[in-house]
């Protein structure tokens, strides 16, 4: 007979936490337990879909988990938990992680792995003395197109990489998606303010942070950034964020935006080698396009073979590559933690500890840059968690 994993749900503030719930909801031998949010430093105004609010009402009328605490101290206490999902505000990610830990939970964060290296490293240093598993989810771990680029670069495909570019797609924000918030309303939702690590660029150049990192396959150097607030001015935090990234061998290149519209061009990831260019398509990400010559087409040429409405010029791909089926069992977030737990086999790379801290670390340096205006090196993690 299959184990039973008691599962348990603390922080409701990303909205991400649906989709962790979700992959473990869809598995037989999950038992819910209870669940309780973090208390925000400024009440939330709204329960539309995204919010707090919204997320918590949701984990127990959808997904039916049993019992709610008002303290997530007491609810650990009190119950007894196998593996404990988190989704507080960022910069409370070490805090919650020590609490988990100290209870002997197994534990599981969505992206950004924390607001800073120094709460990354607390909730490492507590799993690691705990001896519980610590992951980091990220929707880009459940790409088949992300994770084959990942195999054709070793294959050197485009030979050696000296550039990986990563941009979000097309986004106005955290609430508009549908919602119809008023700016107040949105002011005070913890995504909009600085000091609980909210911001664009925490929210998407966490991305390229990762896969610069996991595509280059060594740690950065150095990293310099930039963050606005172009458009969100009911908030402190920033909408738009770049980071420049040093690689021993190349550069990164991290944009995070919250305002806009469209962004008119593939955003990839796009990884530059010095034998060609490899595209991550979106939507979907499931494959992957090589460009390895500098012909081009005419306008009328490329709509007659592809009947797709482009700009002149834009260049055919040298080969298009499918993403692979993700490994069977393994092909959700749920069935892969379950499966590490059960047959001890290591977590996919872009979720296990080493190379989150590594972009941890990445993503560190370009807030620090940003706040100094200065060049910041990206620190040496190894010395940090023995």
């Amino acid at each position: 007979m299959a184990k039973k994993y008691r599962v348990g749900v603390i922080g409701f503030a990303h909205m991400h936490i649906n989709s962790l719930i979700d992959t473990f909801d869809q598995e037989p031998n999950v038992e819910w337990v209870a669940c309780a949010d973090t208390k925000p430093a400024v009440p939330t105004l709204s329960d539309q879909d995204s919010t707090r609010v919204y997320n918590l009402r949701r984990a127990l009328e959808k997904t039916k988990i049993p019992k709610k605490y008002d303290d997530y101290r007491e609810m650990l206490e009190k119950e007894r938990f196998d593996i404990v999902l988190f989704c507080p505000e960022n910069a409370r990610h070490g805090e919650v992680a020590e609490a988990i830990a100290a209870h002997g939970a197994h534990m599981i964060t969505e992206k950004p792995m924390a607001a800073t290296l120094s709460e990354a490293l607390r909730m490492v240093r507590a799993a690691k003395a705990a001896g519980v598993t610590l992951a980091v989810n990220w929707p880009v771990s459940w790409s088949s197109g992300v994770r084959k680029a990942k195999e054709l670069l070793e294959q050197g495909v485009i030979g050696d990489v000296w550039e990986v570019k990563w941009r979000n797609g097309n986004s106005l924000g955290p609430f508009s998606y549908g919602q119809t918030m008023t700016d107040v309303e949105k002011g005070v939702e913890w995504w909009h303010q600085a000091a609980p690590g909210g911001g664009a660029m925490l929210d998407y150049c966490c991305y390229g942070a990762l896969l610069a990192r996991w595509y280059f396959g060594e740690q950065a150097q150095a990293a310099w950034g930039i963050k606005t607030n172009v458009n969100s001015h009911y908030g402190d935090a920033d909408d738009n964020g770049v980071i420049t990234v040093r690689f021993p061998k190349g550069i990164g290149i991290l944009e995070g935006s919250w305002t806009t519209v469209n962004v008119g061009v593939p955003n990839g990831p796009i990884i530059y080698g010095t034998k060609g260019t490899m595209i991550v398509n979106h939507p979907g990400r499931t494959q992957v396009a090589v460009f390895k010559d500098r012909k081009t087409v005419t306008h009328e040429q490329l709509l007659a073979e592809t009947n797709k409405r482009v700009a002149e010029g834009y260049p055919i791909p040298t080969e298009v590559y499918e993403g692979d089926p993700l490994p069977a069992g393994r092909d959700n977030l749920a069935r892969e933690f379950i499966h590490h737990l059960e047959t001890g086999e290591p977590l996919h790379p872009t979720l296990d500890v080493p190379l989150n801290l590594d972009a941890m670390a990445i993503l560190d340096a370009g807030i620090r840059a940003a706040d100094s205006g200065k060049l910041e090196l990206v620190n040496d993690i190894r010395w940090s968690i023995g």
